[in-house]
């Protein structure tokens, strides 16, 4: 098997509240964009993130009503502390402090309009 890309899909409420709050906090562009979709990317991140609208018919059946639930979105970040004072000073909630774990990781949470857990993180282990 040869991958050649890689994409991380999301099933919302509303696809174009999850793209906004990636693009106006987070630094991605959107690539691709029809209602009920959205495709994301930055040149610095391995993989896509793509918003789909709950119950869109291009899902399989079963799949259609189910939103992102249990996922956090982590990126890894050179400054944390400086990402941490961005955001606030933006506005966004942190919804889980600066947190330092025993093994050395070290993160943050907030979370998008749409409830998606994004989490920013380091490790000084």
């Amino acid at each position: 098997m040869h991958i050649t890309a890689t994409a991380i899909s999301l099933t919302v409420e509303n696809p174009s509240t999850s793209a906004r709050f990636l693009t106006d906090h987070f630094g991605f562009a959107i690539v691709q964009e029809a209602p009920g979709f959205a495709s994301l990317t930055r040149d610095d991140v391995g993989a896509n993130v793509i918003f789909l609208a709950r119950g869109i018919e291009t899902l399989p059946a079963d799949q259609r009503d189910a939103v992102a639930q249990g996922l956090i979105l982590a990126f890894v970040v050179d400054d944390l502390e400086g990402e941490l004072a961005r955001l606030t000073h933006e506005g966004v909630p942190i919804t889980m402090p600066l947190t330092v774990e025993e093994w050395g990781e070290r993160a943050f949470q907030v979370r998008d309009p749409n409830g998606v857990i994004l989490q920013l993180v380091d490790w000084n282990g």
